[in-house]
């Protein structure tokens, strides 16, 4: 099956040669890597067989997080650490979106519209988690993934959060609970972010570059109850570290075009997009982030620094309140990275030495 390396080798040449002094630094560094991945550019691994004794060579990975070959195994990891610091009780996916005719802003301005996405959005959740009316708690717990893309490669800047139902009052310190199917009303928050983005895009002095017909629009958000965290949480393990498109998707190449399979919102039928290969990697690396951008972002209890330990929460939930928990299924394994075997005799193979980039035969010095 071809694969988006493929595609770039192939076509990325001309795709350079097109756009030229156009393209973006951080583009260049991304077609850069998806050509070098687990090639002797990156270097390689030597392996020795613990059975037959002999040495298996194994070209590097590039490590981009926009290379779709090497994100497998980050999101089994980033997985595993959130089963460890869920909370009892329900939870809620919350999801951001934009409208529209704001996009073309969001595209030219991604450093600042993305970071002022995410700012707006949790300002908005913490604002309203805080009201007696709903919740009555200042400190929530909650993470959101950044995306940008939809199912056909469009551009489409969204963030997904999971959110524990219910927040951690410093006045009196209990935790407060959320109902079970219910967070904080649907159209309030959708206000109150529209209001605090358009207030960050103030500070920023952006805010004539927008259409002021997008403030007198509804931004959709969409609340849903998921019940325990593991079920929201495995949801988006998946899409983490996920690239926009994954190589199995990739159908054919062929005569300058590339056919990928979609699902259309709602549907299971699969469907099929052709595109030319030019068109194919504009849609993709639209989606690059800016250098240094963080698309994974915790707050509340759930960050790094949070003062209030997990576990003190879990106790006041299971300790101090009468009201029903929902109690997870016990912690699942999360499956581990299956290890190397020889192609010969089929024994474990054991990591001897590395070699870097600069220590390969055909790496050619500046000097």
């Amino acid at each position: 099956m071809p694969t988006v390396q493929d595609i770039f080798r192939e076509y990325g040449p001309a795709y350079l040669e097109k756009y030229g002094e156009r393209i973006p630094t951080s583009h260049k560094k991304v077609i850069d890597a998806i050509l070098s991945c687990r090639t002797s550019a990156c270097g390689m691994i030597v392996y020795e067989c613990t059975g037959c004794g002999k040495n298996h060579h194994i070209f590097r990975s590039c490590g981009n997080r926009h290379c779709p070959t090497c994100q497998n195994q980050k999101g089994l990891d980033w997985l595993e650490h959130q089963l460890d610091i869920q909370v009892p009780g329900p939870y809620f996916m919350i999801t951001f979106t934009v409208p529209e005719n704001i996009r073309s802003f969001f595209r030219s301005n991604q450093q600042i519209a993305y970071d002022g996405l995410f700012r707006a959005s949790s300002e908005s959740m913490k604002k309203l988690a805080k009201d007696d009316k709903f919740i009555g708690g200042d400190v929530p717990g909650f993470f959101g993934v950044l995306h940008t893309w939809g199912r056909t490669l469009n551009y489409h800047p969204h963030i997904h959060y999971v959110v524990a139902g219910g927040a951690w009052s410093k006045d009196d310190h209990i935790w407060h609970p959320s109902q079970s199917d219910f967070y904080v009303p649907n159209k309030a928050l959708s206000r109150i972010y529209r209001a605090k983005f358009r207030d960050k895009m103030i500070e920023a002095g952006l805010i004539d570059l927008i259409d002021s017909v997008v403030w007198h629009e509804g931004w959709n958000v969409n609340i849903q109850p998921v019940g325990a965290a593991e079920q929201s949480i495995r949801y988006l393990s998946h899409y983490v570290f996920k690239v926009a498109i994954s190589d199995h998707r990739i159908v054919d190449v062929k005569n300058g075009m590339v056919t990928f399979s979609y699902q259309k919102t709602g549907s299971r039928r699969t469907r099929y997009m052709t595109l030319s290969a030019l068109d194919f990697m504009s849609r993709f690396l639209q989606h690059c982030l800016p250098s240094g951008f963080m698309k994974i972002r915790y707050y509340g209890f759930m960050h790094g620094c949070s003062s209030i330990p997990i576990d003190h929460i879990r106790a006041s939930i299971e300790l101090m309140h009468g009201f029903d928990i929902v109690v997870a299924d016990p912690k699942p394994e999360v499956p581990e990275k299956p290890g190397l075997c020889c192609p010969d005799c089929g024994c474990a193979l054991k990591y001897v030495y590395s070699v870097l980039p600069y220590q390969m035969p055909n790496h050619r010095g500046s000097g």
